[in-house]
């Protein structure tokens, strides 16, 4: 990276309003420590206790789900390395926060996540709560490794609906965007 590239790189952040970016693997320290420095801004530009806990929220969610994607359907230790490094960002939009990740996702796992977070778009306020709790209730399948409330949980703290984009990759993956308004 040159000095021209760092120079448009900022350019970006202060014309987007990115407060927090990274790039890379997801360690769990990695998630833990960005959390606290998500914290640690949104305190210091005194938002209102509800606010940072739902950006804590979808930030943890988002970087988990990224995470635990790789773990579960990594073929090797490259492949679960290349399917955990994502990009998430966190910028202000006026009086709200947006939550941005980006992701690859291998191509056949993309109709199955789409069909459920498309569910999950159509979903009013009551709708999602009624679905999160009845997600709570519904015992946990043999094999399941959560019980699949992250993007029920994500879109009860966004104020908008959730919002995604699928783009073209390489032959084995796409690249996947979760976009939260908070």
């Amino acid at each position: 990276m040159n000095h021209d590239d760092m120079k448009a790189l900022r350019a970006i952040f202060e014309r987007c309003h990115i407060v927090i970016s990274f790039n890379g693997p997801f360690s769990q320290t990695v998630i833990e420590e960005l959390g606290e420095a998500i914290q640690r801004h949104l305190e210091s530009q005194t938002q209102p206790r509800k606010r940072i806990a739902d950006v804590f929220s979808v930030y943890i969610e988002t970087t988990q789900n990224i995470r635990h994607y790789a773990e579960t359907v990594g073929k090797d230790e490259a492949d679960i390395a290349r399917l955990n490094a994502g990009t998430v960002l966190i910028a202000r939009e006026g009086e709200q926060y947006v939550v941005v990740s980006g992701n690859l996702v291998r191509r056949e796992d993309i109709p199955a996540l789409t069909s459920r977070l498309d569910a999950v778009i159509a979903l009013d306020e009551a709708g999602l709560k009624a679905a999160y709790k009845d997600r709570l209730r519904t015992p946990l399948e043999d094999g399941a490794s959560g019980a699949g409330l992250g993007f029920l949980q994500m879109a009860r703290r966004a104020s908008k609906p959730l919002s995604y984009s699928v783009s073209e990759g390489d032959e084995a993956y796409s690249f996947f965007n979760l976009t939260a308004t908070i």
